[in-house]
């Protein structure tokens, strides 16, 4: 079965509007593009999101083709009008702006407790809210930087042990070692001496007959 009518209207979700606009803006990219192609038409697209953003199309030069528009139309020489409207936009955007800085900066006082006098009841219980959850995660943060601390201590203390039996067992093998080399020698000077004790009474027999 096909898919129902679509009833054009205002999506209220804005999850899904979001969705929607993407696959439409897409969509409808992709037959501008194509109609510049097969019909090899001239085609300039404009295209703004709900949050100012902008995204374009255009099969040749986008001014070119604004220029040509406008002419088409008859709005050559209204660049004066068009440049006030321009200012007018970007003081309107200026003064959103500022009130957005003012605005966070206010939040920004009323978090390090400044400026609190003129909040209710209301306002000042979303501001403890605010504080609490911050000062939990902010303590979630401190206790995974002192695990993560003590885990990395932990592995230096394992390599350390390690290394540290390491180094004794070479003491104990060069030690033994030692040992080993006193004992050949006292064994080689041991015989060396009775040797010469045997060749001695030997002289001292044959001296005697």
């Amino acid at each position: 079965m096909g898919r129902g009518k679509v009833e054009l209207k205002r999506i209220e979700n804005s999850t899904s509007r979001q969705v929607t606009f993407s696959k439409r803006r897409n969509g409808l990219l992709k037959k501008a593009f194509e109609l510049s192609i097969l019909c090899d038409a001239e085609v300039a697209l404009l295209i703004f999101s709900p949050t100012g953003r902008a995204y374009q199309f255009a099969s040749h030069d986008m001014d070119r083709t604004i220029f040509r528009y406008r002419n088409e139309v008859g709005l050559i020489g209204s660049d004066d009008q068009l440049g006030s409207r321009s200012m007018e936009f970007w003081r309107n955007e200026i003064d959103e702006l500022k009130r957005t800085v003012d605005s966070m900066e206010t939040k920004l006082k009323h978090l390090g407790g400044e400026d609190i006098s003129t909040l209710g009841t209301k306002e000042l219980k979303h501001l403890e809210r605010q504080l609490k959850i911050g000062v939990e995660r902010i303590r979630s943060k401190k206790r995974r930087i002192i695990s993560e601390h003590i885990n990395m201590l932990k592995r230096k203390q394992k390599a350390l042990q390690e290394e540290n039996s390491r180094l004794q067992k070479r003491v104990k093998l060069h030690e033994l070692n030692n040992a080993n080399i006193n004992i050949s020698s006292g064994s080689l000077e041991s015989n060396t001496c009775n040797v010469f004790q045997q060749s001695r009474i030997l002289h001292d027999g044959i001296s005697g007959l």
